[in-house]
């Protein structure tokens, strides 16, 4: 896997942290020096990290399973919709609706709902409906689709959360260390990394920061996804060169058999014709 490109880093801007009054001394191990009141991340511990996410995430993907993404911060909503409609992940980039890795079960309500309203709409109950009642079915979709459309398709609980400022998405956090689901992050200085699994360090305020970082998981996510095809189709290959040998030995068995029996039956002629031929 292609490791993570400093320079790229740099250029997004991915070093610049917070003012020092706002930091987390438990981000001091990742900071590389201040100025001008501004603490500036060390971007070689940023790769590193980067690359320890990438390389778990992509094993994740390669499983099959899914790692949802958190960022509900006006800058990184259009870039994580972006990226994870291109390798077909579950995101919020709206309100984190409370319990909804705690109370799954609910959340999974409130998608079928969406899908009974659909149905309505094509068996023609929708029709037989007043038009103020429609105009509140509606309504009750269009809220349904923005707060839980991008997940629509999370039909069990995802395997990995990836988390885009710690500070402010603080529930998912909460609820994804509760029940046990590795967290990955990225960190900025005004944050704790110990709350999550894999931190990485970096300006999450910035939408070329983010961009960038979360780039470098996408392309994880795709290399995942394709190892994981090309896995299954070696094993379907596999599968099917052992069905065409089982195949073959049953056909060679069954050729040895007919060959038995007829030499079985050319027996007891053989014999009939050397007692005719005595006589």
């Amino acid at each position: 896997m292609a490791s993570t490109n400093y320079k790229d880093l740099l250029a997004a801007g991915v070093h610049f942290g917070h003012l020092k009054r706002k930091w987390n001394p438990n981000m001091a191990p990742y900071i590389f020096m201040e100025r001008n009141g501004i603490h500036v991340i060390d971007l070689h511990k940023t790769v590193a990290k980067c690359d320890e996410a990438a390389a778990a995430i992509k094993n994740i993907a390669r499983s099959g399973k899914k790692i949802l993404v958190v960022a509900t911060k006006k800058q990184a909503k259009d870039i994580v919709e972006r990226q994870m409609k291109d390798v077909n992940m579950p995101y919020v980039t709206e309100r984190w609706p409370g319990g909804m890795l705690t109370n799954f079960v609910t959340i999974r309500k409130a998608i079928r709902k969406m899908g009974d309203i659909d149905k309505m709409k094509t068996d023609g109950r929708f029709a037989t409906m007043s038009k103020r009642e429609r105009l509140q079915v509606d309504r009750q979709r269009a809220k349904l689709d923005k707060d839980l459309g991008s997940i629509a398709d999370l039909t069990r609980l995802p395997a990995a959360l990836f988390i885009i400022d710690v500070n402010k998405e603080h529930i998912a956090v909460r609820e994804a260390r509760k029940l046990n689901i590795p967290t990955f992050a990225i960190v900025d200085t005004n944050a704790d990394p110990r709350s999550v699994d894999f931190p990485i360090p970096g300006n999450d305020d910035a939408s070329a920061a983010i961009d960038k970082i979360l780039s470098v998981m996408t392309d994880a996510i795709k290399e995942g996804l394709s190892e994981r095809k090309t896995d299954r189709d070696a094993a379907k290959a596999a599968e099917d060169a052992a069905s065409a040998a089982k195949e073959a030995a049953v056909k060679a068995a069954e050729a040895a058999a007919a060959a038995k029996a007829e030499k079985v039956e050319e027996a007891p002629a053989a014999e009939n014709a050397d007692a005719a031929t005595k006589e």
